[in-house]
């Protein structure tokens, strides 16, 4: 499979690390260093992440007033005390850090436009958009190959991501480590995770199950 793909032929896309059935299994050291350093903490779409910038100016949102999803609410536990519906921050940024115990972003869409750049590692990315077309490809350093640094999630589309070894054909990784810039400022009122039900909605059924795997529920 190319580095970047509209129609990919999904058959070929298969983990390349399992995930740990528990939270506690320790990551290689070179990952716990980085977790540690950079103040990392195990996001509900799996991964790491940290927040690093919350943009002080404030806009009028422009979504709707209710959450996109009931379940992402509960997950996080309710919505901050201080959110008002009404307003949304220009924009946040996190880091967000795919591991060999944590290799999977599973399917999820914002509302908001996401501009991601990479920092270090290689993964593999696959958007549903809204026309129910298909895209995939890989991030990584080896732009020779049509690997990407910066890509663009608009606002809509569900997304998945995983980890792919650091070269190919091996089996090691340090890890996928990238930045998230949210425009519109992130907020758990705009997420939503896409269920296998929705999935086999929106695709046809050899694609539906073709990416199963990717879904968390």
């Amino acid at each position: 499979m190319s580095a970047t793909q509209q129609h990919p032929d999904l058959t070929p896309l298969k983990p390349s690390f399992t995930p740990s059935p528990s939270s506690s299994t320790e990551e290689p050291p070179s990952v716990s260093f980085t977790i540690k350093v950079l103040s990392l903490a195990e996001h509900i779409e799996g991964g790491y992440y940290a927040v690093t910038h919350v943009n002080p100016t404030t806009i009028p949102s422009p979504y709707p007033q209710s959450p996109l999803s009931q379940q992402t609410i509960d997950l996080v536990g309710g919505l901050p005390p201080d959110f008002d519906p009404k307003f949304r921050r220009l924009s946040t940024t996190i880091y967000y850090y795919l591991t060999p115990n944590r290799p999977l972003g599973s399917f999820h869409r914002n509302r908001s436009r996401i501009i991601h750049t990479l920092h270090r590692g290689r993964g593999r990315y696959v958007l549903i958009h809204p026309d129910g077309r298909i895209e995939s490809f890989v991030v990584g350093p080896n732009i020779d190959k049509g690997e990407k640094l910066q890509w663009v999630v608009e606002g809509g589309s569900w997304k998945a991501s995983f980890l792919l070894p650091d070269v190919d054909g091996e089996t090691s990784s340090d890890g996928l480590l990238i930045s998230e810039t949210v425009v519109p400022g992130f907020e758990y009122a705009d997420h939503e995770f896409l269920s296998r039900e929705r999935l086999a909605e929106i695709l046809p059924e050899e694609k539906a199950k073709a990416l199963e795997w990717l879904v968390k529920h």
